[in-house]
C-alpha cells in the first residue's frame, strides 16, 4: 500500500525538479536556454568595469607594498646612505 502512494510522489517530486531546472535564475553560470535565464551578473558590462576597477586597485597596492618593502630592506643593509 505504500508503494502506491510513494512511487507516484516521486516521480511527481522528479518531474517537479525538472521543471524547477528549467526556469530557476542560474545565477552567475552561463546563460540558460530560450526565453529562460537572464545574462550572467559577471558578464555584464558594469559588473567587468567593476571588476578591473577593483584588479587594477589590487595590483596597484600590492606594488606599493612591495615598493614599500624594498625601500625598508635596502635602508636596513644599508643605513647611512
Amino acid at each position: 500500500m505504500l508503494d502506491r502512494l510513494y512511487l507516484p510522489f516521486l516521480g511527481l517530486a522528479a518531474a517537479a525538479a525538472i521543471a524547477l531546472s528549467l526556469v530557476w535564475p542560474q545565477g552567475q553560470g552561463a546563460r540558460s536556454w530560450g526565453p529562460f535565464g537572464r545574462t550572467p551578473e559577471q558578464q555584464t558590462p558594469a559588473m567587468q568595469a567593476a571588476m578591473k576597477r577593483e584588479n587594477d586597485a589590487a595590483q596597484q597596492r600590492m606594488n606599493q607594498a612591495r615598493q614599500t618593502v624594498r625601500t625598508l630592506q635596502s635602508q636596513a643593509i644599508a643605513p647611512g646612505q
